[in-house]
Order: C-alpha cells, then structure tokens, then sequence
C-alpha cells in the first residue's frame, strides 16, 4: 500500500467535509447572528438599545438618541472530530465510501456548533409559561406576546426551535397544519420539517435539552444570539506507518454568546 495520498484527493476531501458542513452540518447557524474571520480567543458583540426620537428648536441641535451600547464578549474554543481509517487509498476511487468519512465529520462538527447555540438558549430565563405542560396553542400565543411586548423585531428573522415531539404536537394545532388556516403552499407535510408560521420559522431538532421529562424549546430572534467563527471546518489527512493507517482530523475554532436575553423566549414543553 502506498504511503503517500495523491494531493488531488486530499483536497477533494476537504472541500466535500466544508461543503457538507455547510449545507447539511449545523441546523441552528444560519440562525443567529454570525461573526466570521474572529482573530484571537475572544470577540465582541454589541448589544443596541432602543433609541428615542424627539423634536429641536430652530437652528437647535439635533437631539442624540443616547444608545446603551453594551458590549458582550464571546469566548471561542477549539474542537476536532478525527477518526482513524486503514487503507485511506481505495477511498481515492470509491466515492460512496469517502462520502461516508466527510459527512461523519461533518455531522459531528455541525452537532457541536449546533450544541455551542443551544448551551446559550439555555442560559435564557424569559419563560412563556411552565413546563408542566405539553406545547399548545396557548403557550405558543403567550411566547408570541412577549416577543411583542418586548419590541422583538417581527422582519423576517425570527426562529423557533422544537424538540420532535412538540412537532408533532404543533401539527395537532389546526392554525399550524390546516390548510384551511395557513393555505396549501405552506402546509408543514410536504418536503423539509420546517414551515413559516406566525411570522416565524419553526423547525425540529433532536439535540436540544432535556431534564426531568421537560424539553427546554426557544422562539427568538436572530440577533439575540451570536456565533463566533475564528477557523471554519478545515481537515487535515496524515499518514501514520507505524499504524497503517490515515489519520483524517476535521477541525474548527468557534464559540457562541447569548447576546439579548430579551429577544429569546423559553418555551418549556412536558413530554410525556
């Protein structure tokens, strides 16, 4: 067996890994706030007040808005996903088998970016309701008003994130599935588990938190929550004699911040 990978394959493989990562390895990145190229261990992100307007006297001044910027710091940490695979050449002619190795690689790296967001979710205590019980229509309008309240942005950029279970209980709501309500083009059945609802895009996920029965689900918007990216997913493919084998590391340098607890409303589900 050869020692040496051709240099064409390497980079065929590390450009599927950062593809596969960015089309299918992270669910929640595309939606929170994202900082790319950070230099050193930490950023910063500002949290914007609201500002006020008011009048001037003739020739007066104008009036400052006197915005609270605050800054938020977010600390970045180093995370790698390698394996160690015998016999790294035959993957040079077998597309189906290196496939298999990137998207690995990019699962585990898109699960931990997706981990980084939901730790900072976590962290929110703005509660819509208690988690005794399941995800209904009343807890889901009682969110909807805080965020209201609150003067969250309602342009497009909110998100909402649910464990599969409060899916399903979502698609017991007749406002949420009924074509009678939402009309046909945007019926939740057909295609990909997310749906536009409420001025919102709701979608499913598998890893968020779980504790004594109770999943801890979130309605936000996309500034409240930052992601810092100091490195995107780079892969490095080496070989090792004294194992006979390749070792092939993905790895990548990122961090996430909770940055506007106002904008984040916590929607505590029972599952039963």
């Amino acid at each position: 067996m050869s020692t040496k990978i051709d240099q064409s394959f390497v980079k065929h493989f590390q450009a599927d890994v950062h593809l596969a990562f960015q089309t299918m390895g992270s669910k929640l990145r595309n939606t929170v706030r994202t900082k790319n190229d950070v230099q050193g261990s930490s950023t910063v992100f500002q949290k914007v007040g609201k500002g006020t307007a008011s009048t001037k006297a003739r020739h007066g001044k104008v009036p400052v808005m006197n915005l609270d910027h605050t800054p938020v710091e977010c600390q970045l940490y180093d995370y790698y996903a390698g394996d160690w695979v015998d016999r790294l050449d035959e993957l040079k002619t077998n597309i189906d088998e290196r496939q298999v190795l990137v998207k690995a690689g990019a699962y585990a790296l898109g699960r931990k970016t997706d981990e980084l967001i939901i730790k900072e979710l976590d962290s929110s205590t703005n509660y819509a309701l208690d988690g005794s019980t399941a995800l209904t229509k009343e807890k889901v309008l009682k969110a909807f008003e805080m965020l209201g309240e609150a003067d969250v942005p309602d342009d497009g950029d909110r998100y909402a994130v649910v464990g599969w279970k409060q899916w399903s209980d979502l698609l017991a709501i007749p406002e949420f599935s009924n074509a009678d309500y939402i009309g046909e083009s945007d019926l939740p059945w057909q295609g990909t588990q997310a749906k536009k609802w409420l001025g919102t895009l709701w979608m499913p996920h598998s890893g968020l938190t779980v504790a004594s029965g109770v999943r801890y689900c979130y309605w936000y918007h996309k500034t409240a929550v930052g992601h810092a990216i100091g490195s995107e997913v780079i892969t490095d493919v080496s070989w090792h004699g004294d194992r006979a084998a390749h070792f092939v590391n993905n790895m990548m340098s990122q961090g996430s911040k909770l940055i506007d607890p106002a904008g984040v409303v916590a929607l505590r589900c029972l599952e039963a």
